[in-house]
């Protein structure tokens, strides 16, 4: 089978050039953080090289103030921010969306417990907040994926909790309930299938918000600590050698072209599953 007549059968959404650009950049960073012990030039950690040296051969974007090679921290760098970036998403879909399906499918005093809740969260700007839960909690990854976990879930169930109400009263729901499903099998089964799409797209247009939280709690000093190799915690060490620009420069770049990509993807995806504009999609290409 001729790679035309695979792109042929891609939705015309994936075919476009923000899609592309977004998936190959995707994949790209999932085969660095999964390669880099074989891909990185040297070891991250080893303080070998000439300090603060500039881009050039043998070490392709120069070293820090250690004498540390910065591509390959930046590579392993990929091993701890996207993971930690994923887990943190995952986990607010999980958590934010059982609460939020929770809300919608009982109402009453459910519902408003968990959006009084929600609303409290979101009372609080969200980096502030997430800075004073990091601080409580003590200075570390762990930490700064659960202080970002308390601020982001709050969306998820106010999406989940909408899209829930909408559901609830359908046909096919009801004659489940007749039937005698539980709950749980009635929101498995009924309501699941129905919410997943517009969860999952959120989901993937936060990927990009959670990296840039969990980079920005370390580069205050509230996440990773040196010597770990993470996109945050090396921009932060790049502003106490500001001439040296290439310190805080690649891996600022990591974290822009990882955000990007996961923008261009939820925006695909949203485009995808949206009939509307799949549609006009399909038209425009015609």
């Amino acid at each position: 089978m001729t790679r035309v007549s695979l792109l042929g059968r891609l939705p015309e959404a994936w075919r476009q050039p923000l899609a592309v650009a977004g998936a190959v950049l995707a994949l790209l960073w999932l085969v660095v953080a999964l390669a880099a012990p074989w891909l990185a030039p040297h070891d991250p950690l080893a303080q070998e090289l000439p300090r603060l040296a500039p881009p050039g051969p043998g070490h392709w974007f120069g070293t820090d103030q250690l004498g540390r090679d910065i591509l390959s921290r930046v590579m392993y760098g990929a091993r701890v921010s996207i993971p930690l970036t994923l887990l943190l998403v995952a986990l607010s879909v999980l958590v934010g969306g059982l609460l939020g399906a929770c809300a919608g499918y009982f109402g009453r005093w459910v519902d408003e417990t968990i959006m009084r809740v929600a609303d409290l969260v979101f009372a609080f700007p969200t980096v502030i907040l997430a800075m004073v839960v990091a601080a409580a909690l003590g200075a570390s990854l762990t930490n700064a994926v659960l202080a970002v976990l308390v601020v982001a879930w709050p969306a998820y169930a106010r999406v989940t909790r909408g899209l829930v109400l909408g559901v609830r009263e359908r046909e096919f729901v009801l004659s489940g309930r007749l039937l005698g499903f539980s709950v749980w099998r009635s929101l498995r089964v009924d309501v699941l299938p129905n919410i997943t799409g517009p969860v999952l797209v959120l989901a993937t247009l936060d990927i990009g918000t959670a990296l840039l939280l969990l980079s920005g709690l370390s580069f205050l000093g509230l996440g990773a600590k040196p010597p770990s190799p993470e996109w945050g915690a090396m921009v932060a060490s790049g502003v106490e050698v500001f001439d040296s620009w290439w310190v805080a420069t690649f891996p600022g770049l990591a974290i822009l072209t990882v955000v990007l990509a996961f923008n261009f993807l939820g925006d695909t995806l949203r485009d995808a599953l949206d009939p509307r504009t799949a549609r006009a999609i399909k038209e425009r290409a015609l």
